[in-house]
């Protein structure tokens, strides 16, 4: 744990502290905001912390050469820094009463949504940075390497997925040219205005797309491929096939594509306004096309590697 980045450890403490504050939030405050909660954004974002920061900080103790380690260390401090930055204007808008996200109302609301919104973009910086140390490394084992490397892409593409959101949507263009006002800029929701019906806690809309859903599961990839990856390494001992790193390998590939893909679904379908518990035909027969093509390439590669390995030729008697 010693090599492990500290400013993402002491940010994964406090963020447990914060979840804490959050969850008496919820029993005690019955202020509300969009239709949910005012305690419900701090607590998600809090969860999440809990299980980036850790992630990532044990990610950058894979990295073996000096410099890199050194590089990989400070984009993991300014994670730290630019997390906590966003943190605390969550939480500060929460005691105030407002929206942290999108929210222009006033010049010290835009204020705070202008850094946050710095922040954000610093933050993937930074961990685009870690990503490209650990695509560089050659210290690790094929799989573990592979679910690392994979691991940070898609979670990159995941937070990519905020930025849609960010563009002013039609309902607040609309209200803006009938009112001459535009108090927020940006929404989650996709052909619905934010704040209507949502999924308890998560708020997600059930009514209209939401882009939130995509940007979750994407930046999850963080520790759901190095996961799928230790799952394969503990079952190696009762499945032959999985003894082999190169089968291990190939099948976190086949997990993150198939991650990646169910990201871009998500993201798709909230982009056509159709909510998550409501998907039409295309979205249902794409979905299905997923799993089928995942569920054969796994297939493939088990099949492969189940085949024996023929016994090496023996060299020809010399001649006496």
């Amino acid at each position: 744990m010693r090599s492990w980045n500290r400013s993402l450890l002491a940010l994964a403490g406090a963020m447990i502290l914060l979840t804490l504050v959050c969850v008496v939030g919820l029993l005690v405050d019955p202020r509300t905001l969009l239709g949910q909660p005012i305690w419900a954004k701090p607590l998600k974002f809090s969860v999440s912390f809990v299980l980036y920061a850790p992630t990532l900080a044990w990610m950058i103790s894979l990295v073996r050469g000096a410099r890199a380690q050194r590089l990989a260390s400070r984009a993991g401090t300014v994670v730290a820094v630019t997390s906590v930055i966003e943190m605390v204007a969550i939480v500060g808008q929460v005691v105030r009463g407002r929206a942290s996200h999108f929210d222009v109302a006033t010049p010290f609301d835009t204020a705070v949504w202008s850094v946050m919104g710095t922040s954000i973009a610093v933050l993937w910086v930074a961990n685009l940075v870690i990503a490209v140390v650990l695509l560089r490394e050659r210290s690790l084992p094929p799989a573990t390497a592979w679910a690392v490397r994979l691991g940070l892409v898609v979670a990159l593409l995941g937070m990519a997925v905020a930025f849609l959101m960010t563009s002013p949507s039609g309902y607040q263009v609309a209200q803006a040219k009938a009112t001459g006002s535009m108090p927020a800029a940006g929404a989650h929701a996709v052909g619905v205005p934010d704040g209507g019906p949502g999924l308890p806690l998560l708020g997600w809309s059930t009514t209209g797309g939401d882009l939130r859903i995509g940007h979750f599961v994407g930046l999850h990839a963080l520790q759901a491929i190095p996961l799928l990856a230790l799952g394969l390494a503990l079952l190696a001992g009762r499945v032959a096939v999985l003894r082999s790193e190169r089968v291990r390998a190939q099948l976190v590939g086949v997990g993150a594509a198939a991650w990646l893909g169910l990201t871009l679904l998500l993201t798709w379908q909230a982009l056509r306004a159709q909510p998550l518990l409501a998907p039409d035909a295309l979205t249902l027969a794409v979905g299905a096309g997923l799993v089928v093509a995942a569920a054969g390439a796994a297939a493939v590669v088990i099949a492969r590697g189940s085949r024996p390995v023929a016994p090496a030729e023996a060299p020809a008697p010399a001649p006496v």
